[in-house]
């Protein structure tokens, strides 16, 4: 059963209450390259991929973040450390979500500017609280990024909005190590009713960082808690959408689409097993159909 959650529209994309789960990325182009960026925003959506972030690093960027908008269609996120003006900026290029830390913005009067600017036009935030940058004081009184650490961090800077009277808000509370991830996520569960991004932060290469996603982000949502996800994998970020996107197949909130099943194989094989599957698999790949298919290859008779 899913936690129940508040909800609210990031785009056109529902978040929390009850919706489908949904799948993000991250552009790994120089926002400021706008075409680069919006072929890879394409080649994003056509994998599946249904809220894309991106960096914004300075005000070239932030300013890059309209023409962008107006070329691709799924929503986007634009990522803000520190700067509450490229924060303002990206609100009035049209973004539709905004991941940013309010209490690392400055003054109470800087982050009043921001939540204003997100109020008028409807735009949620995501506090995105990570384990490599966790606040000195809570750090030096957790002694490391421990999940109550993280979760202390995070409820900081929702008290921060919530004193704004801003409360479309999501949260993720992120850690290199799966476990630490996972506990601070059921601590945030129980301490909020507000959507949760889940993510394995600096997962790695697409081995290691398929496997951490998959046993962090699938523990969590098979006890119900989850409303975003990112797979966060080092290469590729048509592959954090691939492998997301099967994440949630196999625990049945995608129901539709193809899933290919394949024997181990043992000393009966009387086939190139391998070499089929692996052909078989890159064909179905980007195949989304409207009900569930199973393909089955089996190696012998």
């Amino acid at each position: 059963m899913r936690r129940e959650t508040r909800q609210f529209k990031l785009g056109n994309v529902e978040i929390g209450g009850g919706a489908p789960v949904s799948v993000q990325s991250m552009t790994k182009t120089d926002t400021r390259d706008i075409d680069a960026t919006v072929e890879q925003i394409s080649q994003l959506e056509k994998a599946g991929c249904d809220i894309v972030r991106l960096a914004v690093p300075d005000m070239k960027a932030a300013k890059a973040l309209g023409e962008i908008k107006n070329q691709t269609n799924i929503p986007l996120v634009s990522d803000i450390h520190f700067d509450y003006l490229l924060a303002l900026e990206a609100i009035k290029q049209g973004v539709d979500g905004m991941r940013i830390n309010p209490g690392n913005i400055g003054s109470k009067k800087r982050i009043k500017a921001v939540v204003d600017a997100v109020k008028e036009r409807n735009i949620p935030i995501r506090i995105g609280v990570n384990s490599g940058s966790l606040e000195k004081d809570i750090l030096k009184k957790h002694g490391s990024p421990t999940p109550d650490a993280l979760a202390e961090s995070a409820m900081r800077h929702i008290a921060i909005l919530e004193d704004m009277d801003f409360y479309d808000i999501k949260i993720s509370v992120k850690s290199t190590d799966v476990m630490r991830m996972i506990e601070a996520y059921k601590i945030i569960a129980e301490k909020t009713d507000y959507p949760l991004h889940l993510g394995v932060t600096e997962a790695g290469t697409i081995k290691m960082g398929t496997i951490k996603s998959s046993v962090g982000i699938g523990s969590l949502l098979a006890q119900g808690i989850g409303d975003t996800i990112r797979v966060s994998l080092t290469g590729d970020p048509i592959d954090e959408i691939i492998v997301g996107i099967d994440i949630l197949k196999s625990l049945g909130h995608r129901k539709h689409g193809i899933e290919l099943i394949s024997c181990p194989g043992c000393g009966r094989l009387e086939i190139d097993l391998m070499k089929l599957v692996t052909d078989i698999e890159q064909k179905i790949e980007h195949i989304d159909l409207p009900r569930p298919i199973k393909i089955a290859v089996l190696g012998c008779v």
